[in-house]
């Protein structure tokens, strides 16, 4: 909160905002980067200050060195032969800088276990969004060497990317092969079963025609929308702070709500025999009565609460 000072003049601007989204679009409102959201479009604003002063003078941002004395826990360095986070190695902070000297990228995870301030942040993000209360939220530090980044790729989560230290190029694209994925994937990579089940296939293998280019500097803020495919590109040695947000889908909450109800039961939590049809079958046909009285608000305050 900025200070009020008497017989003296205050500079509203320079002063923090409170965590939330406004803070990560000002002096813009956040009626774009919502319309965005809305849409699972990608979103950029650039030339943020003092909206995000809180997040920047963070000592845990102030350099990679400075993260990398600091952190007391492993760090997640990316191999090299995918590019992808999902292929990597844990090790030791004195050894991270290593790696990042010979061209590894580095990822901080859970970041809110040593820096707690990250937390008000992310309730009120998620607050502005109207997610699920059940929604997985982190903060992630991502350290990536000048001339490195990651292959292309998409997130079934909803990623907001703010730009700290360094130049980092993002290209964006739509993805053509699955709408609102449940997983990530990788260019390339073998495809879970399940993804593929529901996927436009063959999945992407090369470069999309259509990618969209947007060059992050210190101060800019991406939003990258579930399923959207993208790839980075450092064009000097970078350190960006992502918030992250894994929201249950609708098949989430009606599932967990299910497990809920049929847990109470004593009959559903008998030790399935396959060869027992009738009794299967009669447990489905009270489900389908049962099931038939709920509506949403029960499913939702049971979820929700």
């Amino acid at each position: 909160m900025c200070p009020a000072r008497t017989g003296a003049i205050v500079n509203v601007a320079a002063c923090p905002m409170a965590p939330g989204l406004a803070a990560l679009t000002h002096p813009a409102a956040t009626d774009a980067l919502l319309a965005c959201f809305a849409r699972d479009e990608p979103h950029v604003t650039h030339g943020l200050g003092a909206s995000i002063a809180e997040l920047t003078a963070l000592p845990l941002l102030a350099s990679l060195d400075a993260l990398l004395q600091s952190w007391p826990d492993v760090v997640q360095a990316h191999l090299p032969d995918v590019r992808d986070e999902v292929h990597a190695v844990s090790v030791a902070p004195h050894d991270a800088r290593k790696l990042f000297a010979n061209g590894m990228g580095l990822l901080f995870d859970e970041a809110t276990r040593f820096a707690p301030s990250l937390v008000p942040w992310l309730d009120a993000i998620r607050a502005d969004l109207g997610l699920s209360a059940r929604t997985q939220q982190r903060c992630l530090v991502y350290a990536t060497p000048a001339g490195k980044g990651t292959a292309w790729h998409f997130d079934h989560n909803v990623n907001f990317v703010l730009q700290v230290h360094g130049t980092k190029t993002w290209w964006l694209a739509p993805n053509t092969n699955v709408e609102r994925p449940l997983m990530r994937h990788t260019a390339g990579q073998p495809t879970e079963p399940e993804l593929e089940s529901y996927a436009q296939m063959p999945m992407l293998e090369g470069v999309p025609a259509d990618a969209r280019e947007i060059v992050l500097a210190p101060g800019s803020l991406l939003f990258v929308p579930r399923g959207v495919w993208h790839a980075t590109r450092a064009t000097t040695d970078a350190l960006s702070l992502n918030f992250t947000f894994t929201a249950p889908t609708w098949l989430d909450l009606m599932t967990a709500a299910l497990r809920s109800r049929l847990a109470l039961s004593p009959a559903w939590r008998e030790t399935a025999a396959p060869a027992a049809t009738a009794t299967f079958e009669a447990l489905v046909r009270e489900l389908a009565e049962d099931a038939a009285t709920w509506t949403a608000a029960d499913i939702l305050a049971a979820t929700e609460g």
